[in-house]
């Protein structure tokens, strides 16, 4: 699928200024680009009761699944904390159950101004789903 990546870090950027991160102080935004075209952007969400707390990038994806997305092509990513943020573990698994099964998932995170797109299976060679 061909798509601006440069779009969607913008729209990731946007969304990390919403994050809720009183405890870390590390903001992050993601976008996601659904397979139907459609994009959802989600940021970190913190709790007191850190297990409750969830990552922008879920929170993307379960906004895109909720409304009927099974199929993700790209995730952006950015917090303005740090260059090149990636996703963590449990981010990982859960763009592995919803990937595009025959284009996968680009990850798309920012250095210095420059866009990086890596593929998912980069990231969690391995991952699981039945």
């Amino acid at each position: 699928m061909d798509y601006d990546y440069k779009n969607l870090m913008h729209l990731a950027k946007e969304a990390s200024k919403k994050s809720y991160s009183p405890f870390s102080r590390f903001a992050v935004g993601a976008a996601v680009l659904a397979k139907s075209g459609k994009i959802y952007t989600g940021c970190n969400i913190e709790n007191s009761s850190f297990g409750m707390t969830i990552c922008a990038e879920r929170c993307a994806i379960f906004k895109a699944v909720s409304e009927g997305e099974r199929e993700i092509v790209a995730v952006a990513i950015y917090s303005p904390n740090a260059d090149d943020c990636n996703p963590c573990g449990a981010c990982r698994q859960v763009m592995y159950e919803f990937q595009d099964d025959e284009y996968g998932v680009d990850i798309i995170t920012e250095n210095m101004g420059s866009l990086i797109t890596r593929k998912l299976e980069e990231y969690l060679p391995y991952g699981f789903k039945i």
